[in-house]
């Protein structure tokens, strides 16, 4: 604990913690004053700062305060800030992180209640106002994302969720980063203390803590989760206990309504993190003066006695009174210094509030970033391999294609759950080689923990725009689940930051069944993959297919699903030769794999073998089936789609995926809406029945997708 914060009449002791209340007065000087209002505060202990930054520090935390009351006001005009999460009572926490963040160098990810911190660190009053009127000229967004939702990319202020705390996870992957590149940044995570009960900010400590990054969380405690009381969440009223057994993380206690004090706390955790001995944690104690935000009314929930004590710590007029006691300015000085930061809300307001709306077709805009630029769209259709070449099994081709791209490109990285340990490499080999060609910094293994692996990786990007990272994100598919959170920012970071940042991130799973892997080992998640907008899903079902559509992944910036029919890795029909170098795969470009004029077959994934298969046993019965591989879900081939089923009149749908919401649907849907003048038979679909996949074979074999269910959906189709 910080001695700084250590008072004789403190209940709390350094080396000892009081289990029954949180110290609600942890200043630094018993010194009273009255203030302006005639009141007795309490007097902060200023003693080793310059008058210069004093004075700058009341600047900037009266200038926040009164932008506070500013963006009331907006809501009470009804004129915007539609969302606002009062900081009064935070301010010595928010003043010093601001103060000690270095805009440009370090990375802050603050969250929805820092407005201070943001003023602190370097956003201006006119994008402040900006950003609470949602207007185009938003830094954060231009009005995509909630208002009091501060960012600066440019600075390094970070645009984060509404996702309580789980920025925690993608702080802690831009450190890993700069821990990998010997870089001299910090990075800070701002949370409030009810977020410390979310499981992934646990994830994201003991990530940071195993790896020692350089990382400080930082935890505003105001003792309340909306009406939440802290005593209702965790047995450790000061949260920060709750981490005392990490062994690498430094915890610093202070008084969060203190600037200086919180200074000084901010400070020693950062001269520990550049120690390289691990990550830093700073608890501050607080007090939240206004409602959780314009929509809560703590009058409900909060006794008067409360407001009554926290009256007598409000952080303004205690700077203010400790400032003119120690002869660092006059009340008259201070008075001016008021007056300026008045008029420069004033001047800030009537610049702003004439400003344009965001533009409301704009919103189709930064969906998802453009793909890599390199392709030959000829290469695919010149390539013509001779029947002698070496063939690679899909499994082969997935290995092979990340081999290349990690020697191409030295800032790709891979981890994930057993894809490097000694001599296994993946638990189907699909790994196999990379950890001893690239070693055990570029090909790592993860915790058991799928939100932490997804997270990490946004985080990594975000330090360097060629940096790309492979995911393992589950070793089976069905394991994804806990990551759809951190799965869910992904895909709309780019949207959310009007094209600042989009996370080069590429997942891969091991999906689909046949294994006789029953539950958690046999499941297909593309129909809840392909409902994100922002998200590309690609599953190819050849050899060549994999390279080609893994080289494409890997160097587009934003996310891609990578999809692996696990049946197939060793399945021999789906070998192929390596393609060449300029073979890459555009996203949304399918292929016909068998000509057919009397129904169009569509598939991808091993319901394509099973649909070729198909084809070819019903052409003894005179039936010509076409069979189309889309390979890219999301975007789909539309145009190769409805190009065939025009010609042949007739269509079936064929995926592995339960026929009940499967991707599917969606496919039949657009082909009957575009192409029904042209159909001479309703839209079949086929996939694997609604039920959970058993393990006994026999249960297996009647709930996956089979070929004789791909042969009835045709005949039925054809003989309508």
């Amino acid at each position: 604990m910080s001695k700084s914060v250590i008072k004789k009449n403190d209940k709390i002791k350094q080396g000892q913690s009081d289990k029954s209340e949180v110290p609600k007065n942890t200043s630094t000087n018993g010194d009273t004053s009255i203030d302006g209002a005639g009141s007795a505060v309490q007097l902060f202990d200023v003693k080793g700062f310059s008058r210069e930054t004093l004075l700058d520090w009341y600047t900037t935390q009266h200038l926040g305060r009164r932008l506070d009351e500013k963006a009331a006001n907006y809501l009470k005009m009804a004129k915007g800030w539609s969302y606002h999460a009062p900081f009064a009572g935070h301010d010595g926490i928010q003043l010093a992180l601001g103060k000690i963040f270095r805009p440009g160098t370090d990375f802050l990810f603050p969250y929805y209640r820092d407005m201070l911190t943001s003023l602190a660190a370097g956003l201006t009053v006119e994008e402040i106002i900006a950003n609470g009127l949602s207007k185009e000229a938003d830094v954060a967004g231009g009005g995509r994302h909630m208002s009091n939702h501060f960012a600066k990319l440019s600075i390094r202020l970070q645009n984060t969720s509404s996702c309580t705390g789980n920025h925690a996870q993608q702080a802690v992957g831009t450190a890993r980063a700069i821990k990998f590149y010997s870089g001299k940044e910090v990075v800070y995570c701002s949370t409030g203390e009810s977020t410390v009960a979310e499981g992934y900010y646990y994830e994201a400590v003991n990530g940071a803590d195993r790896e020692k990054v350089p990382i400080i969380f930082v935890i505003q405690n105001n003792k309340f989760g909306i009406s939440v009381p802290v005593r209702e969440q965790t047995a450790n009223l000061r949260v920060a206990e709750n981490f005392s057994g990490f062994k690498n993380l430094k915890i610093i206690y202070c008084d969060g309504r203190n600037p200086m004090d919180s200074f000084r706390a901010l400070t020693e955790a950062r001269e520990y993190v550049d120690s390289g001995k691990g990550p830093a944690m700073v608890h501050a104690d607080c007090d939240r003066l206004g409602s959780h935000s314009n929509s809560d009314n703590h009058d409900l929930y909060r006794p008067k006695s409360d407001f009554d004590e926290m009256r007598t710590l409000d952080p303004l007029p205690r700077m203010r009174a400790s400032l003119i006691a120690a002869h660092i300015a006059t009340d008259e000085e201070l008075n001016e210094i008021e007056s300026e930061n008045k008029k420069r809300i004033f001047a800030a307001a009537d610049a702003v509030e004439p400003m344009p709306e965001p533009d409301p077709e704009s919103y189709s805009l930064f969906v998802i970033p453009d793909a890599v630029a390199d392709y030959n769209d000829a290469s695919e259709a010149e390539w013509h391999p001779a029947d002698d070449e070496p063939r690679l099994t899909f499994r082969e081709g997935i290995n092979t294609a990340l081999l290349e791209e990690f020697r191409r490109n030295p800032n790709t990285f891979l981890f994930g759950q057993d894809v490097a340990s000694f001599k296994k490499q993946g638990i189907f080999n699909v790994c196999k080689g990379m950890l001893d060609e690239f070693g055990n910094q570029r090909v790592f293994n993860a915790p058991i923990a799928e939100d932490f692996i997804v997270g990490t990786a946004n985080g990594m990007t975000r330090y360097r725009d060629d940096i790309r990272v492979v995911v393992e994100g589950a070793e089976f598919a069905d394991y994804f689940w806990p990551a759809m959170e951190q799965l869910i920012e992904c895909t709309h970071d780019y949207w959310r930051t009007r094209g600042g940042f989009s996370p080069a991130v590429v997942i891969r799973l091991a999906s689909g069944g046949y294994i006789q892997g029953g539950l958690y080992h046999s499941q297909n998640l593309e129909g809840t993959f392909t409902t994100l907008p922002g998200l590309r899903v690609v599953m190819p079902a050849f050899a060549d297919d994999a390279v080609g559509l893994m080289r494409t992944a890997i160097r587009s910036r934003g996310t891609t699903m990578y999809l692996e029919p696990k049946y197939l890795y060793n399945y021999r029909p789906t070998s192929a030769p390596l393609p060449p170098e300029n073979f890459l795969i555009p996203f949304g470009r399918g292929r016909v794999r068998r000509e057919g004029t009397d129904v169009t077959v569509i598939a991808y994934g091993t319901a394509v073998h099973w649909s070729l298969q198909a084809a070819e046993k019903l052409a003894s019965e005179k039936i010509s089936v076409e069979v189309i591989d889309l390979r890219s879900l999301a975007p789909w081939d539309k145009q190769l789609v409805f190009e065939r089923v025009k010609r042949t009149g007739r269509c079936v749908v064929v995926h592995e995926d339960k026929r009940v919401a499967g991707f599917g649907g969606e496919i039949a849907s657009e082909i009957s809406e575009e192409l029904f003048r042209y159909l001479d038979s309703p839209v079949a679909r086929v996939g694997s029945k609604f039920t959970p996949v058993g393990f006994a074979k026999t249960l297996e074999k009647a709930i996956l997708l089979s070929v004789s269910d791909v042969i009835e959906a045709i005949k039925t189709t054809v003989s309508f």
